[in-house]
């Protein structure tokens, strides 16, 4: 049975660190590091650039920006899959829409894509640590498509945590553990 592991936090609060982390302890060299992220200039290809040399060599690494679970269909899995991140999943989501998609459609769209990786996993053996942001713990943006996207991941997130056996939530490089947690209602 699969067993997933969300990692939450703001930029910066060492999501991915604590994710390499994990998949070093559980999974040793049988990991398959999951990039969502998109080259599209010189600063996103030193960030990536610098997350690639921080892993093993003996890290399989599958990239896929759009349609994570139908990609991850066609690679063998490992014990070990990290994710990382819904965050510019999310993104690359709403900017493959229209650009007068509305809400609905940009919710729909991402839960679509979110439903399709928690059906996947489930039917997996292995241990999944998914890393994505919190964003709704700040200003509501004053743009549509800021607004668009922090509603569209806030839902990811929820959906991802509900599926999930442990939640995490990073802040300043420390973990606090959301769940599991006694239910109160």
């Amino acid at each position: 049975m699969a067993e997933l592991i969300l990692i939450l936090g703001g930029a910066r609060s060492g999501k991915s660190t604590l994710a390499e982390q994990m998949a070093r302890a559980r999974g040793g060299d049988d990991v398959l590091f999951v990039a969502t992220a998109q080259a599209f200039d010189d600063e996103m290809r030193e960030r990536i650039t610098a997350h690639q040399h921080s892993r093993p060599l003996s890290w399989r690494t599958l990239e896929a920006p759009l349609q994570l679970a139908a990609t991850m269909r066609t690679a063998p899995l490992a014990g070990t899959v990290v994710v990382d991140c819904i965050t510019l999943l999310t993104s690359n989501v709403l900017l493959s829409l229209p650009e007068d998609a509305p809400q609905a459609q940009v919710n729909q769209a991402v839960a679509g894509e979110i439903d399709a990786f928690i059906e996947l996993l489930k039917s997996s053996q292995s241990i999944w640590i998914v890393v994505s942001n919190e964003v709704g713990m700040g200003i509501v943006p004053a743009y549509r498509l800021g607004r668009f996207y922090r509603d569209a991941l806030g839902i990811a997130n929820q959906r991802l945590a509900r599926a999930a056996d442990r939640v995490l939530l990073m802040v300043a490089g420390l973990p606090w553990e959301l769940k599991p947690f006694k239910q109160i209602v």
